[in-house]
C-alpha cells in the first residue's frame, strides 16, 4: 500500500509543474488510477476531490503552489464544506518554511464559519516562533472569545509567547485556564510553565511546578537548570544538577551548555574542566552550541589559551562562536589577538552582532585605540545596521575615559539619542578618579546628582563620590555626601568573597560572625601571620587586616 500511496503523489505532483495541470486535475472529478506493474491484482485507486486536495498539499513546496491549490479549492466550493481542508491549507502557511504568516491569518479571517481548532493551534504556533509572538497571545484572547476551550496543543505556544514577551499576567491566565481544563498535568505544558515563570524571573514559581511534577523528562531538568542560570543563580544550578544525576538522568548536550554557563558566570574553571571531562566521557558529540558554550566558559574563567584550542578544533563555527572568543581575548589581557580574530571573522563572511561589537569596542578600550573605537562604533551603526545597546555606549564611554579624555566622553554621552542610564554615568566617574582636566570638578558635579536621581538607593554611587572628593582634598563635600547616605538609611555593602573548595563554594562576607568554625579561621589566619613574620614580609600587618576585613 505504501508504494500505491507514493505513485499517487507522484501523480498528482506533476501537476504543480504542468502547465494547466492543475486546472485539468480538479476539472475531471474524480480520478482513477492504477499502478503501474509489477504490483499483481491491484484494484484502481480513486481520489476524491479532497483526497486531491490534500495530496497536492502535501508535496507543496512554496506559496505560488499553495495560492494555486487555494484557488481552485475556492472554485470546487470544497473550502466552505469542508473545515478540515480549510486548517490544512493554514496549516502550510502557518507552520511551513516556506509559509506565509499573514496569508495564513487571511485564510483565518475569511473563514465562512467558526474555524476548526487545529486552525487556531497553527496559528498560535507559528506566530510564537515567529518575530511577533505577540500575535500569538492575541489570537489566543480572540479564540477564547469565540468559545473554543484550548487543548494540549494550544497552551506550549501560548506560554512560550508569553515567556517570550516576559508577559506575566497573560501566561497566569494561561496557566488558569490549562488548570481549569486539566491539560496543566501534561509534562510539556508544564515545562513551558517554567519557562514562562523563568522568564519572567518568579523563580519560586518555576520551582513549585517543577517539584510538583509527577512525571520529569531531562528537557524538565534542563528547564529549571536554565531558569537558576538565567536569573544569575549558578551556584543554585549545581545542586539541581546533582539531584538530577542522583534521580537517574542523564545530561544531554542541552545540558552541559546550560551547566558551562553556570561556570562561566562563577568563574570556576575546575567546575568547567569537570564538565569538560564529564562530556568527552560520556561521550557526547560536542556539536556547535557546546562547543561554542565550552569556548565561552574557558575565555570567561580565563584560560584563554584552552578557549583558542577549542576554537579551533571546531569545524563550523557562528558568531556566537566568534563572539565568545572574541570577548575572551578583549576582557583578558590580549586585544590585539582580539581584533586580529575579528577581522579573520569578517574574511570568514560572517556577520558580526552586537555581542561581537562589545567584545571589540572592549578591545580598543584595553588598548588604548580611540579612533579605531570610533571606526567600530561607526561600522557597527552604518554599515551593519546594528542598534546600539545601552552596553555600547557605556563601552564607549570607557575607550575615551581610560585615555583621559574626560570632556569627549561627556559630550559622547549628552549627544546620545537615548536618555543614558547609571552605568554609563558610572563609566564616566570611573575614568575621573583615574584622570584628571580642567573641566574634571564640573563633569564630576554633573555626573554625581544625575547619578544620585537614577540610584538614590544605591549606596556604591555615594561611596564613589565621597571617596573622590576625598582624594581631592575636599573634606567637607566628602562629609556632606556620607550625610546625605546616613539621611537616607543607606549603609555600604559588606565586601564579600568566594573560594571554590571540593567542588562546593563557599562565601566569606566582611563582619559576618555567623560561621560555625570562626576561631579555626582565625587559627588559620594567625598561622599566615607568622608566616609572613618568619619571612619577614613588608607590609605584614596591614595584609593581615585586609585579610581579616575582606573574609571576616
Amino acid at each position: 500500500m505504501n508504494r500505491e500511496k507514493a505513485h499517487v503523489l507522484a501523480l498528482v505532483s506533476q501537476c504543480l509543474v504542468t502547465p494547466n495541470g492543475m486546472a485539468r486535475f480538479f476539472a475531471t472529478g474524480p480520478t482513477c488510477y492504477s499502478p503501474p506493474s509489477p504490483i499483481p491484482n491491484s484494484n484502481p485507486i480513486f481520489l476524491s476531490r479532497k483526497q486531491q486536495c490534500l495530496a497536492l498539499l502535501q508535496s507543496c513546496s512554496s506559496m505560488a503552489e499553495l495560492r494555486q491549490i487555494h484557488a481552485q479549492v475556492l472554485a470546487s466550493g470544497l473550502l466552505r464544506r469542508d473545515k478540515f481542508l480549510a486548517s490544512e491549507l493554514l496549516r502550510f502557511c502557518a507552520l511551513s518554511p516556506s509559509g506565509s504568516l499573514p496569508y495564513a491569518r487571511s485564510l483565518l479571517a475569511h473563514s465562512a464559519d467558526l474555524p476548526m481548532r487545529s486552525s487556531w493551534n497553527h496559528l498560535i504556533r507559528g506566530y510564537s516562533q515567529s518575530d511577533s509572538p505577540g500575535d500569538s497571545l492575541c489570537l489566543y484572547l480572540q479564540m477564547r472569545r469565540h468559545g473554543l476551550r484550548p487543548n494540549e496543543l494550544t497552551f506550549p505556544f501560548v506560554l512560550k509567547a508569553s515567556a517570550h514577551l516576559a508577559a506575566l499576567q497573560l501566561g497566569r491566565q494561561a496557566h488558569a485556564d490549562a488548570l481549569k481544563t486539566g491539560f496543566d498535568s501534561i509534562v510539556y505544558v508544564r515545562n513551558t510553565l517554567m519557562l514562562l515563570y523563568g522568564s519572567c524571573r518568579k523563580i519560586k514559581d518555576a520551582r513549585r511546578v517543577f517539584d510538583g511534577m509527577p512525571i520529569r523528562t531531562v528537557v524538565s531538568w534542563n528547564t529549571i537548570l536554565s531558569t537558576y542560570v538565567d536569573n544569575l543563580l549558578p551556584e543554585e544550578s549545581i545542586g539541581v544538577f546533582t539531584q538530577m544525576r542522583s534521580c537517574g538522568f542523564e545530561p544531554d548536550q542541552t545540558t552541559f551548555v546550560v551547566l558551562l554557563s553556570a561556570a562561566a558566570e562563577l568563574g570556576s574553571l575546575r567546575f568547567g574542566r569537570w564538565l569538560h571531562g564529564d562530556i568527552v566521557g560520556g561521550g557526547l558529540d560536542i556539536n556547535l552550541p557546546l562547543g561554542t558554550a565550552l569556548v565561552n566558559m574557558y575565555a570567561k574563567c580565563g584560560s584563554v589559551n584552552h578557549a583558542r584550542r577549542m576554537f579551533d578544533r571546531m569545524p563550523v563555527k557562528n558568531v556566537w562562536t566568534w563572539s565568545a572568543m572574541i570577548l575572551g581575548f578583549a576582557q583578558h589581557g590580549s586585544p590585539k589577538q582580539a581584533l586580529e580574530l575579528f577581522s579573520d571573522m569578517k574574511k570568514a563572511s560572517i556577520k558580526p552582532n552586537y555581542v561581537t561589537f562589545l567584545g571589540v569596542l572592549s578591545a580598543c578600550s584595553h588598548a588604548g585605540l580611540v579612533d579605531d573605537g570610533y571606526r567600530f562604533f561607526h561600522e557597527m551603526v552604518h554599515v551593519h545596521s546594528i542598534e546600539p545597546m545601552m552596553t555600547h555606549y557605556s563601552a564607549m564611554v570607557d575607550v575615551l575615559g581610560r585615555c583621559g579624555r574626560l570632556c569627549e566622553a561627556y559630550d559622547f554621552i549628552r549627544s546620545m539619542p537615548v536618555e543614558p542610564d547609571a552605568v554609563v554615568w558610572r563609566t564616566l566617574l570611573s575614568a575621573c578618579q583615574l584622570h584628571s582636566s580642567k573641566d574634571k570638578a564640573r563633569i564630576v558635579e554633573d555626573v554625581k546628582k544625575r547619578l544620585l536621581m537614577l540610584e538614590p538607593r544605591r549606596t556604591g554611587n555615594y561611596v564613589m563620590v565621597a571617596n573622590m572628593y576625598s582624594e581631592a582634598g575636599s573634606w567637607e563635600e566628602a562629609a556632606r555626601v556620607r550625610r546625605m547616605m546616613r539621611e537616607e538609611g543607606l549603609k555600604k555593602v559588606a565586601g564579600e568573597s568566594c573560594v571554590e573548595l571540593g567542588g562546593s563554594i563557599h562565601r566569606f562576607i566582611s563582619g559576618d560572625d555567623s560561621c560555625m568554625e570562626l576561631e579555626y579561621v582565625y587559627d588559620v589566619l594567625d598561622g599566615l601571620h607568622l608566616n609572613i613574620k618568619m619571612i619577614d614580609c613588608m607590609g605584614r600587618n596591614s595584609f593581615i587586616n585586609s585579610i581579616r576585613n575582606l573574609y571576616l
